[in-house]
């Protein structure tokens, strides 16, 4: 049987629906495979246990023949492949449950596989973007956020700007296509915090205004 566990939600990836005059400009999630590289270090893994097995096979080469002192590094390559699978499986559980999302208004991030949470930060919030590309075109875009608005590393944690930690700086983190998502952010930031604000004015508070200008 098919279980959604975000089928709660009445818009994919936010927990609320979008109010009058917002929409959806884009809607992503990490590419699992760039997260575990990025985000938990597969590639270090990796060579980590490869060096190991040269390290192991030189060592058993100077009292064994060659061919055996190759056999005695295998077993530490398979412990370096199932270490790496295991990384790619939480990187792909983390990609699954993630949501990103650029409305015309803000940024939200639906994020967390064991303990979901949404942040929501309007455009207003945002003082900077950062944009960190790749040759394959993914990338990670951190937003640098201005006032009292803080998040803690460890709770949004990958979903993160790299030791930032203090004040730390949610991140679509290994996106692809990310310079043009950076595009579409910037387009609408620049327009949300650009646009005219209306105040409503009471009939009472003009003829006070009109008073006062006698």
């Amino acid at each position: 049987m098919h279980h959604d566990d975000f089928k709660f939600e009445p818009v994919r990836g936010l927990p609320e629906a979008l109010p009058e005059g917002e929409h959806i400009l884009w809607q992503g999630a990490p590419t699992p495979m760039r997260l575990a590289k990025e985000a938990w270090k597969m590639n270090w893994v990796m060579w980590y246990f490869v060096v190991l097995a040269i390290w192991r096979a030189g060592v058993s080469s100077t009292s064994v023949p060659l061919a055996t002192a190759m056999g005695h590094g295998i077993p530490l390559l398979i412990a370096g492949a199932v270490a790496c699978l295991v990384i790619y499986c939480l990187a792909r559980v983390q990609a699954k449950s993630t949501v990103y999302t650029l409305t015309n208004k803000r940024v939200g991030m639906r994020i967390g596989a064991a303990l979901t949470m949404t942040l929501n930060l309007p455009y207003v919030c945002i003082g900077n973007a950062a944009l960190k590309t790749s040759k394959n075109g993914h990338g990670t875009i951190s937003f640098e956020l201005i006032g009292d608005t803080r998040f803690s590393y460890l709770m949004t944690w990958p979903h993160v700007r790299p030791w930032r930690i203090s004040k730390s700086q949610p991140s679509f983190r290994a996106i692809p296509d990310a310079a043009r998502v950076a595009a579409i952010f910037a387009d609408a930031a620049e327009t949300r915090v650009h646009a005219p604000k209306i105040e409503r004015v009471t009939p009472q508070q003009g003829a006070a205004g009109a008073v006062a200008a006698e």
